[in-house]
Order: structure tokens, then sequence, then C-alpha cells
């Protein structure tokens, strides 16, 4: 039914005479798109470029910030990676991965005074380095913990409070002792992405759990987990349409078009060359923030390990970029990548 609503509203025109009341339903059907953060790509300057290039979004999510000091601020660098409570009239959501209740409470209040409006607990983030300290993902095996934490900040903070887990960090299970501690704080969202922190970003999500977990939980609920392509979102709201609400990272980062095409918005008709802008625009971008710093490649580098799969030959392509130094060397391989390969997205 709603892919239904989706072909309908592509076919609407600006000048289109429809009640606002009928095209607010319409337009209620459509999924719910948020980017989900990636530390080390997903940053101020990324969501800028990307906010004027592409639409679908709904929402982005900021790569987690950590260490809030007694005194509230944050140093030039970390202030300015927040950027702007919108980009392009999406709204950013900063993320805070802490421990440390009194340590969001106080980030919570400093993005308040920027003018943000929600901010986004990491329960979720699988590495070692971070879940061995009892961190992101490493947390959910220890529900008092999260349950003594969520009582401190809901009691002290003004804005939105949403969290973004995984299944557990060890099992799947370990969610079903945190589900009665979400329903009983008023948190304005749960994001789940269906592995545990173990599995890291391998083997298949685990959707049987998924399926279990959607009746029993009362925030409003956010799937994340391998859409890449436009027939997962298909396969997935076929088998669950009653989420209407998806967090997406590797598959926008591989083709930035997706939650368009996901929404059936209207796309460019030369989609390689959209590409090649976007991505010079972000090169430009990149360079200016870290004032011709060469380790803008280095940012530039990790993105294209994720964009080059939406090109014809993917092994090649990287190929061309990866062992590039220099800003010269960065131009003429990205040159290179559009003259000879095809953009295939999607």
């Amino acid at each position: 039914m709603k892919t239904l609503y989706f072909c309908f509203f592509a076919k609407l025109s600006y000048k289109s005479h429809l009640s606002s009341n009928t095209l607010n339903y319409i337009l209620q059907q459509l999924p719910i798109i948020y980017l989900a953060p990636f530390q080390g790509i997903t940053g101020v300057t990324f969501r800028l470029v990307y906010a004027k290039h592409f639409q679908g979004v709904d929402k982005f999510f900021t790569p987690f910030f950590t260490t809030i000091h007694h005194s509230s601020k944050l140093p030039p660098r970390k202030l300015a990676e927040l950027g702007h409570p919108y980009e392009n009239g999406i709204p950013v959501v900063p993320q805070i991965l802490s421990k440390d209740a009194d340590e969001i409470i106080r980030f919570a209040n400093f993005c308040e005074r920027l003018g943000f409006d929600e901010l986004n607990w990491n329960l979720g983030c699988p590495y070692p380095q971070v879940a061995n300290k009892k961190r992101g993902s490493g947390m959910l095996p220890f529900p008092v913990m999260v349950e003594d934490i969520l009582g401190k900040v809901m009691n002290e903070i003004n804005i939105k409070f949403s969290i973004k887990c995984r299944l557990g960090y060890v099992s799947a299970d370990e969610i079903f002792d945190l589900v009665p501690i979400f329903n009983h704080y008023p948190i304005s969202g749960l994001t789940i992405h269906a592995r545990t922190g173990k599995q890291l970003y391998t083997g298949k999500t685990d959707l049987e759990t998924f399926e279990k977990l959607i009746p029993l939980i009362s925030p409003p609920l956010t799937y994340n987990g391998d859409i890449f392509f436009r027939k997962d979102f298909e396969c997935f709201d076929k088998q669950f349409n009653t989420i209407n609400s998806f967090m997406i990272g590797r598959g926008l980062l591989w083709d930035p078009f997706l939650p368009a095409k996901i929404k059936d918005l209207t796309i460019v008709d030369n989609q390689q060359e959209h590409i090649r802008q976007f991505i010079n625009d972000l090169y430009f971008a990149y360079r200016k923030q870290m004032n011709d710093n060469l380790s803008a490649i280095s940012v530039l580098k990790e993105y294209w390990s994720y964009l080059s799969m939406s090109f014809n030959d993917p092994h090649k392509v990287f190929k061309k970029l990866k062992k590039v130094n220099r800003f010269d060397e960065y131009e003429d391989a990205v040159s290179l990548v559009f003259d000879e390969f095809n953009w295939v997205g999607a």
C-alpha cells in the first residue's frame, strides 16, 4: 500500500490543488529516513554538501561526541563539528557516547543553548575499544546501569532524548531486559540496528528478534541495518509494514540517491554528472575546512571506499583512489574514475 502512495506522490506537481489535509496525509505515508552517523565521514562538511545535492533524508544524526568537561564547553574543532541545528532545512541531531549521566546532561544543556531540540544516546557502537569500557553496545548487558543513567538524565534535560542501540552486545536476548526500561521513560525514539555488537557489521541482521520487539516497544521505533538498495527496503516493508522509520548508513554512502529512490522522488536524468559535481564540491569543502591539510584526502578516501560500490567496477574504482597522497593525484584519479567507469547506483 505504501508503494502506491509513493508513486502517486511522485506525480504531484508543486502547483497541485490538493487540500492541505490530503497532502499531509500523503506525506505521512512516505517512509521517514534518517542518515546514520559514521565516525570520520558524516561530519558537518559532509552533511552540508549532501543536503545541497540530494533529497529524501528527514534527519541527520551526527557522529558521536565524547568527554564533555565540567565547563560545558567544547574545543573549537568539536564545536565546529556540531555545525547548525538544520542543514538546508533538515534537522540535525547531535549524538553522545557516554556512560556518565552528568556528562550527558551537560551536553544536552549545551546543545539546547545552540538551538538543537534533540539529543541521541549511542548504545550501539560495536567496536571493542568502546564496548570493552561499557560504552556503546558494551552497556547493553547491564540494564541496571542503563536505567540508572536514564533516571538521572530524563529529570534534568529539556530537549528530546532518543536512543540508538543494537539487539545486545553478546546476545540478541539482551534487548528484552531493556525494553521495560525504554518504555518507562519518555524517550522520543528508539533506533535498533538488528545485530549484536559482537557481530560488528558481519552476518545477517536478526529480523526474527526485531519482529518480536515490535509489539513490545512503546517509543517510536526506527529500523537500522542492511538497506543498501530499494529492493531491500521493499522486502522489509512487505514483511514489516507497521514500521515507517528507517536509519540508513552504508547504503546511503554507497548511493546518495537512495533515500530519494525509496520515496519515489524525482531524480536528475544524469546521475553520474550529479555525483561528479557532488564529489567535487565535497572535495573543495574538505580542503577549506581543513585549511588544505592533506588529511582531507584520507577522509575522502574513506568515503570513496563506500561510494565506489555504486560504480560498475568497484574494485578498480577504489584502487585508483586508495593510493593517492596529494591533491593533484586525487584530482587526476577522480577524473579518471568518471571518464572510465559508469555510475550504476543502488
